[in-house]
């Protein structure tokens, strides 16, 4: 399984951008757990979030609310070429 990399921007598949804060394990289970935090103001005001890795991961089904076409939840950022939001 790939790692998430910290301290580097991942695209979610619905278009936005988020920055990996940390890795943080569950202290039950001792999964890995992605913490990250939006890139863009949020209505709802949330600033943190958290995610297993393996979800965070995932290749995804086609939707249609999959705006970037990516095949992952969440894709690693090696450039900004275009904003998907506009």
């Amino acid at each position: 399984m790939n790692e998430v990399k910290i301290g580097r921007v991942y695209r979610h598949f619905k278009g936005n951008y988020y920055f990996v804060e940390d890795i943080a394990y569950d202290s039950e289970t001792k999964e890995r757990m992605v913490i990250y935090k939006p890139l863009y103001e949020r209505e709802d005001g949330r600033k943190i979030w958290v995610r297993p890795e393996e979800m965070f991961l995932e290749e995804i089904p086609e939707r249609p609310d999959n705006i970037t076409g990516q095949k992952v939840r969440f894709a690693l950022v090696k450039n900004i070429e275009k904003d998907y939001l506009k």
